[in-house]
């Protein structure tokens, strides 16, 4: 009942390009990013991503540097990782410099690799308290914030065994002292609005100009501005503006809009980006970190996962819920996910799909975590699949 698909291990090939992605002292294995999204991020999640390879560097969920420091349960949920969840950055939002440096401390002291800070959330609960992409209408603001939380790592570096425990497959550059501080990435948006955008006066490339003179060694652009949210397209010429502003000072990763591996090298090659964060798109396909790295290194892509190697990634990350939190939340959440695992299920040959639908609908409905196991077996066996409907009538 809880397999889950292992992928087959290969060898990897001889590394000629992309170059090593490096996050101040800390090379990662790929240049490929987990985002930090806000409901999604969990550890389980994250693991599963992580087994299927190609993955550089996970982010958690968006921390409450006020929660972490008053020890809220849900903020300390959403803070935890393990020893196979590295290299681990933990993103802090909020506008108040002197509590985002002290979550900060707290995040270094609890396992992270980098500290990250969200300058590009659009969401209105985030912006009201002035935090998330409300601070790129105060540049000021931001880098006062980026430089006290700067100020606060540089005054606890870890040591070398420090460093050991939270790199993962990662490397520490040669030549460094004993003790190195954790680096401080930021993620911000083109801009807030988008007439500001229009008109060619964007303060991203600005921004990750000012970011850098006060220590920020790599900035993530979501290519779109807060009046966009999530609708339009990404605005590639937009990241690409930002890649040509800092000229090589810090690397730029473009996010927005990757869900095909092809997406991902297409992201580089329009903005001339370092790397690339993955958001939504990992949600439905966690292994397209895996294909993306195999696109970019190799030139291919391997064969996607067979249905049923899809239901155990299902069943993987309910298992991985049940262990880490409890039976109630474990339910919530593969209620909430089984729309996006299902987006990549059920294909036919002639464009319609087989039974997900009806999936979907029992894995709602199921009470007890046996229910959900019980479901999706029948599906695997074959007793979901008797009702076919339009692909996109399926979706969500």
């Amino acid at each position: 009942m809880s397999g889950h698909p292992a992928p087959t291990p290969t060898a990897p090939p001889p590394r000629l390009w992309p170059p090593q992605l490096w996050v101040g002292p800390v090379g990662l294995e790929t240049n490929l990013l987990l985002a930090p999204i806000a409901g999604y991020c969990d550890l389980a999640f994250r693991m599963i991503c992580r087994e299927w390879g190609g993955l550089g560097l996970a982010c958690t969920d968006l921390l409450s540097p006020q929660g972490l420091l008053r020890g809220t349960a849900t903020s300390l949920d959403l803070a935890k990782t393990n020893s196979f969840d590295k290299p681990i950055g933990m993103q802090l939002y909020g506008a108040d410099p002197e509590i985002m440096a002290q979550g900060a401390r707290w995040a270094v002291e609890h396992g992270a690799t980098v500290i990250d800070i969200n300058m590009g959330c659009p969401v209105d609960k985030v912006t009201k308290k002035d935090g998330g992409s409300k601070l790129l209408t105060d540049l000021s603001r931001a880098v006062s914030v980026a430089k006290r939380v700067r100020e606060e790592l540089d005054r606890c570096p870890l040591s070398r065994d420090q460093w050991r425990e939270r790199l993962g497959a990662a490397i520490l550059k040669d030549g460094l002292p004993e003790r190195v501080p954790v680096p401080l990435t930021c993620k911000i948006r083109l801009c807030w609005s988008t007439s500001d955008y229009e008109s060619g006066q964007a303060c991203s490339p600005h921004l990750a100009r000012m970011l850098a003179d006060v220590g920020v060694v790599a900035v993530t652009v979501h290519g779109r501005t807060t009046e966009d949210k999530f609708q339009g397209t990404v605005r590639h010429a937009g990241i690409a503006r930002v890649v040509e502003s800092v000229a090589g000072r810090i690397p730029i990763i473009g996010n927005g809009d990757v869900r095909e591996p092809e997406d991902a090298v297409a992201m580089i090659a329009k903005t001339g980006c370092s790397g690339v964060m993955i958001g939504r798109g990992a949600l439905s396909t966690p292994w397209i970190f895996r294909d993306a790295w195999s696109l970019q290194t190799r030139g291919t892509v391997d064969p996607a996962p067979t249905d049923s190697v899809k239901i155990e990634i299902v069943r993987r990350y309910f298992t991985l819920m049940l262990e880490q939190r409890d039976e109630r939340y474990a339910m919530y959440q593969i209620n909430r996910r089984i729309s996006w695992f299902a987006k990549r299920l059920g294909f036919n040959p002639d464009g319609t799909r087989s039974g997900v639908k009806r999936l979907k609908e029992a894995i709602r409905n199921a009470k007890t975590p046996a229910e959900v196991h019980s479901i999706l077996d029948g599906y695997l066996a074959g007793g979901y699949r008797c009702e076919m409907e339009p692909a996109e009538l399926s979706e969500e």
